[in-house]
């Protein structure tokens, strides 16, 4: 297994873990217990089956088997087992769905670079504006 590899286990957190805070991975990430933040991973992320997670999850490829709630950028390969429950929207390159798997949010699938790039953009820009709006809404409301 070369070095770097999307293979090697950069982290892990385990099923008794709770944590809070956000979670940035050079490689690969596996979630077992609780997280409130978001994760990102320049490799491949695996929500295991008792995980519970809210908060964002960005990476390349991902396994979704347990309970996230927020939004799900994959850059690659997405796989939702049955045992997943997501609610958020999901933008990725290739999805599977196991029968079972529940999902509350809109899917996006962008097969080639042109519409990834398109979506991610519109949908980061969409994202900051959702950020100043309780801000605006204080000020102007």
């Amino acid at each position: 297994m070369a070095l770097g590899s999307d293979y090697s286990i950069n982290s892990i957190i385990g099923p008794n873990t709770s944590l809070t805070g956000d979670i940035e991975v050079a490689g690969f990430a596996r979630i077992d217990g609780s997280i409130r933040g978001n994760v990102s991973a320049k490799g491949r992320v695996v929500i295991g089956e008792r995980a519970r997670m809210k908060g964002n999850v960005t990476g390349t490829n991902m396994t979704i088997g347990g309970v996230v709630y927020g939004n799900i950028i994959a850059d690659g390969h997405l796989i939702i087992l049955s045992t997943a429950l997501i609610i958020g929207d999901i933008i990725t390159r290739r999805i599977q769905a196991d029968d079972g798997c529940f999902v509350n949010g809109r899917i996006t699938v962008c097969p080639d670079d042109d519409s990834w790039t398109k979506t991610i953009s519109e949908f980061r820009d969409a994202q900051g504006i959702k950020s100043v709006l309780p801000v605006f809404q204080k000020t102007y409301g």
